[in-house]
């Protein structure tokens, strides 16, 4: 008997899973434009010419031709057959695999195909029938849709009637069997019959981005329960795996942003203003699935839900569900309990724009709302708003991202910065070590003239030795640069030339992502600008020839070097405040505190320098 894959899961695998992120997985990208580069993975190059493009799921590469969708890249990569690949990518996106016989395959194929008829026939039924009702009519023309809004989404209503829909597919051939299948009628409890799912309901159909009618959403005109109703599962309908309005997003060629608001008319409403990005979840929690369709169809992903309770609760779900997707999303913030619509007719489309611009990021988000959970003018209250404020912050894992924060909660709470980084931190604080502070500024030493002048840190020859090869080798390769970047930070070289010719490699190659090494015109040309350089060390640096049969390992013990290096540095600052602290006569209690604290670290520097060893 014949096998094979069928073709709803190749749809589903070239419409949901991202080209970039299967191909990151194997080539070093960087975004350039609405496009990402890199070294071609098919043949030796030394400048990048090979290119991903996100919105048409494609890759190319200039240098040898090689091309394609993300299916046939796996096949090239991995020499695996179409079925193989088809296999591999389903195993690693968790989608799950249906290899059926040829002739279930049809069958299923056959119901799916019904179940678009039927669909595309309630929908042109709905959509006539709303032109002549003039109560759905009024009502959409109060909330500013107009027939040209009503035509591009298709709107239609749904008579009072519990049969209507149900004898008008009848009338048109289709069997009870399949016309239930399409989630438009239910069966009577009593088994008697059947009745219409939709009555008395405006109604949204869902289209999928092959402009195919999947389901259906209402909304009713009276007081009716549930307010929105939405079509149930069906053989072409998941609610947690589609976004009302993407068949539209999937049209725009510039997918810079994308919205996601709580219903149908959010994204009408938005669309009538000229906001031609948003989309909404179909009834059900936000999902994962919905997440990565977000991501792949917006470089920018927005949150904008009623600014209720539980569009705050919505908002918090929908926020951990996009960061667990790696994405980054932004929250527009809402005032007076308004949902878009309303927003955009009281203050108009501009002020929009504006909340828009000033979108809060996800931790910024979070920590607003624990302000308007608490008053920080009571203790109790400040001890409660810290504590969860600390938790969001220790979850950040930029440490940068984590001090300015941890700097602002110091600012606005009137907090001391090291009290809440041991509230952030806990058992894994290390206070920091300020010795002369009056002599010492930002790493510059003050002369007797009242003028700052830079320190230049006298390193023991082997890390001196470790600095000026790694930067020699970033300048000579990018591909050394990526392998360095991931363990050392510009900051951690200590020599002043290494560390000024460090900020300008990992400059310009962040900042000029086609560029394959760094020339010595451009360094000098930079270095230009830098006070008290010794060119000497420059021009060495610049013009070391390392060889080595195994450059990674080489690159991996001088990180190693300098890493040891640096523990030994901070070693001897602890030692020696421990022994300023040892001699003062008259201890004060903050002093008896920072001498426990060196202490430990003392003994955990020992411990780090023996595994160096």
């Amino acid at each position: 008997m014949g096998y094979k894959i069928n073709d709803e899961l190749i749809e589903r695998i070239r419409d949901t899973i991202d080209i970039v992120d299967v191909v990151s997985r194997y080539v070093n990208l960087r975004k350039t434009g609405s496009n990402y580069v890199g070294l071609c993975p098919f043949h030796n190059e030394k400048t990048p010419s090979f290119t991903v493009s996100e919105t048409k799921n494609l890759f190319h590469c200039f240098g040898c031709g090689e091309g394609g969708d993300l299916i046939t890249f796996i096949m090239k990569k991995e020499n695996l057959s179409f079925v193989e690949s088809i296999k591999f990518l389903a195993d690693m996106y968790n989608i799950p695999v249906d290899i059926s016989d040829n002739s279930s395959y049809s069958e299923a194929k056959k119901e799916k195909e019904k179940i678009y008829k039927i669909n595309r026939e309630a929908g042109l039924f709905y959509f006539y029938n709303l032109r002549k009702s003039p109560k759905p009519l009024r009502y959409l023309k109060d909330r500013n849709i107009n027939e040209n809004i009503m035509t591009k989404f298709g709107l239609g209503y749904a008579s009072d009637s519990w049969n209507q829909i149900y004898n008008y597919l009848r009338s048109k051939g289709f069997e009870d069997k399949d016309i239930e299948k399409s989630g438009l009628i239910s069966r009577k409890k009593d088994n008697t019959g059947y009745y219409d799912k939709f009555v008395n309901r405006v109604i949204f159909p869902i289209i999928d981005i092959k402009d195919r009618i999947i389901g259906f959403g209402g909304r009713v005109l009276d007081d009716r329960k549930p307010k929105y109703l939405n079509s149930p599962d069906t053989p072409v309908f998941e609610k947690g795996k589609n976004l009302f309005g993407l068949n539209i997003v999937h049209k725009n060629s510039n997918r810079e942003k994308i919205i996601l608001v709580e219903g149908y008319m959010d994204v009408i409403s938005l669309y009538n203003y000229g906001i031609d990005y948003a989309v909404a979840s179909l009834g059900t929690a936000f999902t994962q699935y919905q997440a990565r369709l977000l991501k792949r169809y917006g470089k920018n992903i927005y949150i904008c839900y009623d600014s209720d309770d539980a569009g705050i609760k919505a908002t918090l779900k929908a926020l951990n569900i996009l960061e667990k997707e790696e994405a980054e999303p932004r929250v527009i913030m809402l005032p007076d309990n308004l949902d878009p619509d309303d927003f955009i007719k009281k203050y108009g489309l501009e002020e929009f724009k504006n909340l828009e611009s000033n979108a809060l990021s996800s931790i910024d988000y979070r920590i607003y709302i624990l302000r308007q959970k608490y008053s920080l003018n009571r203790a109790e209250e400040k001890i409660k708003f810290i504590k969860e404020v600390a938790a969001i912050i220790k979850a950040l894992k930029s440490p940068v991202e984590r001090e300015i924060y941890i700097n602002r909660i110091a600012s606005e709470t009137n907090i001391s910065k090291e009290a809440i980084e041991r509230e952030v931190l806990g058992n894994l604080y290390k206070p920091s070590i300020t010795i002369y502070k009056d002599k010492y500024i930002n790493g510059k030493i003050r002369n007797n003239k009242n003028e700052i002048t830079p320190v230049k840190t006298v390193l023991e020859s082997a890390h001196l030795t470790a600095e000026k090869n790694l930067v020699g080798l970033m300048m000579k390769s990018r591909s050394y640069y990526d392998m360095v970047k991931k363990h050392i930070n510009k900051e951690d070289f200590l020599n002043y030339e290494c560390k000024a010719i460090a900020d300008i490699i990992y400059n310009e190659y962040e900042n000029n992502p086609l560029l394959a090494k760094l020339d010595i015109q451009t360094l000098m040309s930079r270095l230009e600008k830098e006070d008290n350089i010794d060119f000497e060390i420059v021009k060495e640096v610049a013009e070391l020839d390392i060889v080595a049969e195994d450059m990674e390992k080489l690159i991996r013990d001088l990180i190693k070097t300098i890493n040891y290096f640096k523990l030994k540095m901070e070693r001897k600052l602890v030692a020696n405040r421990i022994k300023q602290l040892d001699y003062k006569k008259d201890k004060e209690k903050g002093d008896v505190e920072e001498l426990k604290r060196l202490c430990i670290r003392l003994t955990e520097l020992d411990k780090e320098l023996k595994l160096h060893i």
